[in-house]
C-alpha cells in the first residue's frame, strides 16, 4: 500500500468523527473541568453538552443523544437555582424526573452496553449537578465521565473518547489543585524531652 492509498485509507476512516460539534465539545470539555467556580463548570459543561449531542445524533448513537439533551437542562438549572447554602425546593422533583425521563430514554433507545453506560454516566451526572460544592462536584463528574469513556469507545466516537480523557485529566488537575489551596490544618503535636507524649501522633 502506496502512502497515498494509506493517506487515503486514514481519511475515510476518519473523516465521520471530524464534525464541527464533536470539535466544539471536545475543547468545551476539557475547559469545563478547568473551570474556577461551579456556575461557570456548569455552564460550560451545558455548552460541551449540547455540542455531543449533536455529534451523537450524526453516529447514530439515539442514548447519548437523549442523555446529553437531559444534561443540558440539568446543567442550566443547577447553575442557577444550585448555591453551596441553599437550592430552590422545585429543583429535586425537576431532576427525579428528568432522571425518571432519562432512564425511560435508556429502555426506549435501548442498544446493549453503550445505552447501559450511558444511562449510569446520566445518573452520576445527575448526581454531581445536585452537589453545592466544586469539588465534591468534580469528584462525581469523574465517575460520570468513567462511563462515556466506555459508551464512547464502544459506539466509536473519537472526539467524545478524547473529550472524556481530556476531561477527567482537567478534574484530576482541578481537584488536586482545590485540595492543596485549603491545606488541612494540623494539630500542634505535643513533645516531651524523651520524644512524642502517647496520643500526640
Amino acid at each position: 500500500m502506496s502512502p497515498a492509498d494509506l493517506a487515503a485509507f486514514s481519511w475515510n476512516a476518519a473523516r465521520e468523527h471530524l464534525d464541527l460539534f464533536g470539535s466544539l465539545g471536545l475543547c468545551l470539555g476539557f475547559v469545563g473541568g478547568m473551570m474556577p467556580r461551579r456556575s461557570l463548570i456548569l455552564v460550560t459543561s451545558a455548552a460541551c453538552s449540547a455540542c455531543f449531542a449533536l455529534h451523537f445524533l450524526q453516529l447514530g448513537a439515539q442514548t447519548g443523544t437523549a442523555m446529553c439533551l437531559v444534561s443540558v437542562m440539568q446543567s442550566l438549572v443547577a447553575a442557577r437555582w444550585i448555591g453551596p447554602d441553599a437550592r430552590a425546593a422545585w429543583v429535586a422533583p425537576l431532576f427525579l424526573a428528568s432522571s425518571l425521563v432519562a432512564l425511560g430514554l435508556t429502555f426506549a433507545t435501548w442498544n446493549g452496553w453503550p445505552s447501559a453506560c450511558a444511562g449510569l454516566g446520566s445518573l452520576l451526572a445527575t448526581t454531581a449537578r445536585l452537589q453545592g460544592n466544586a469539588q465534591a462536584m468534580r469528584r462525581v463528574f469523574l465517575g460520570a465521565s468513567s462511563c462515556w469513556v466506555i459508551h464512547n469507545t464502544l459506539v466509536g466516537s473519537v472526539f467524545g473518547l478524547t473529550c472524556d480523557l481530556l476531561t477527567i485529566t482537567a478534574l484530576v488537575i482541578a481537584l488536586v489543585r482545590g485540595g492543596a489551596a485549603k491545606p488541612v490544618s494540623q494539630p500542634a503535636t505535643a513533645v516531651s524531652p524523651i520524644g512524642p507524649l502517647p496520643g500526640a501522633a
